[in-house]
């Protein structure tokens, strides 16, 4: 791959990149995570929850914390890689080919672990007298169904009086270029799965039969012609997509018996799930037809105004890649969306997410060095460049042990 490796987040990214951590696996991440925090001098609790690995870990200076606690948030967890001959190299051997590291995960999110890991690792030598507390939050559930991860660490902490006041998320948010996006909160996700029942039957005698086909068609359209919230100043409009329809035997000649189809409604805080559900359902009922809707919750909406930690994370941005960023609610749900309705203000910011998800998922080489000094100078800006701040927070907690 390379003679020597000199930047230590490439070093501890081809390190967890070469786990092959399919969801909800960890494959030992967590481990080597734990074991440069512990050297740093965190405190490391392992948290396992069904088939899941979680970490918690925390580092402070003192059991009376003047300060705020700084949660660094992110999974181990990838999704699959597909094809592995669709791969130019395989997806769990790192490679380095014309500037950019190549594995699944590398985007999405091991190299912004390796990056938190490396910042917090800089910052508590640079600064061993600073204020607050720094903690990470990591699972291996966070691709997956995400049920027995952060969801559940989250119950463990409250369980334990233990209050997040600001969030870094590591998810790839950027656009084009490193830092040019910042998330500061997500739209909710509802998802629905209705059953529309007819009656099967011969093509040749239709009046026999019911074709829930023919009777879903306008009524479908309909749907999707439904005008729903606008957007406002913080979030994009709602939207709705059909993700799947199925129906029928696979005979040109049978009339099926029913059909099936899921759709996923992307909200913001316009509209409550509980709206959704009843206009969608009223609308299916007017049609007159034999139906049955599965609802699954997967999100609510969130949101951080602009405040203390936007301006730290947007800060560090122009002082780390000099350039001016953006706040953004688009894209899909997050982990963010279990830790933001404890009060805490959340922020995801990490990798260009351009191939996130697809075969030959990569990273810039230039970007790491990068991601870790945005994360490095956010710790700056929220615990040394205000000091004053941290140190007549009326928020102070005393802090429990993991």
């Amino acid at each position: 791959m390379t003679d020597k490796i000199t930047n230590p987040v490439l070093e501890l990214g081809i390190e967890l990149l070469s786990k092959a951590s399919v969801t909800p696996r960890d494959e030992g991440c967590q481990n080597i995570i734990a074991k440069r925090l512990k050297a740093a001098g965190f405190r490391c609790k392992h948290l396992r929850f069904g088939e899941v690995d979680n970490l918690w870990a925390t580092c402070t200076n003192s059991k009376k914390v003047n300060g705020p606690l700084i949660v660094f948030a992110g999974h181990t967890d990838v999704v699959p890689t597909g094809p592995a001959e669709d791969w130019l190299s395989p997806p769990f051997v790192p490679e380095i080919r014309e500037g950019y590291l190549y594995a699944r995960g590398a985007a999405d999110m091991k190299s912004s672990l390796a990056a938190m890991v490396v910042a917090t690792e800089r910052f508590v030598i640079d600064y061993p007298d600073h204020p607050g507390e720094i903690a990470f939050l990591v699972t291996s559930d966070e691709e997956g169904e995400a049920q027995n991860g952060t969801v559940k660490v989250v119950e463990y902490l409250q369980n334990k009086n233990c209050h997040m006041d600001y969030c870094i998320v590591g998810e790839p948010s950027s656009q084009n270029q490193l830092g040019d996006t910042i998330r500061n909160g997500r739209r909710g996700s509802l998802n629905g799965h209705i059953t529309i029942r007819g009656k099967q039957g011969h093509v040749a005698y239709p009046h026999l039969a019911v074709n829930p086909i023919h009777q879903a068609a306008s009524v479908l359209n309909e749907f999707l012609c439904c005008e729903w919230a606008p957007a406002d100043d913080y979030f994009p409009e709602t939207s709705l997509q059909i993700s799947n329809i199925h129906s029928g035997t696979g005979a040109n000649n049978v009339i099926p018996g029913s059909l099936s189809a899921s759709f996923n409604f992307r909200f913001n805080p316009k509209q409550t799930p509980e709206q959704l559900i009843e206009i969608t359902e009223s609308l299916f009922t007017k049609s007159a037809l034999d139906f049955k809707i599965d609802w699954n919750l997967s999100g609510l909406p969130f949101v951080t105004p602009e405040g203390l930690l936007t301006d730290a994370v947007t800060r560090a941005v122009q002082q780390a890649c000099g350039i001016a960023t953006k706040l953004s609610t688009s894209g899909g749900t997050s982990d963010g969306r279990f830790i933001a309705p404890t009060g805490a203000q959340v922020v995801e910011v990490g990798p260009v997410n351009a191939t996130i998800h697809m075969v030959n998922e990569c990273v810039k080489l230039d970007d790491l060095a990068l991601l870790e000094q945005v994360y490095y100078l956010t710790l700056v800006n929220l615990l040394v460049a205000i000091p004053e701040a941290s140190e007549t927070d009326p928020n102070s907690v005393d802090r429990v042990e993991p």
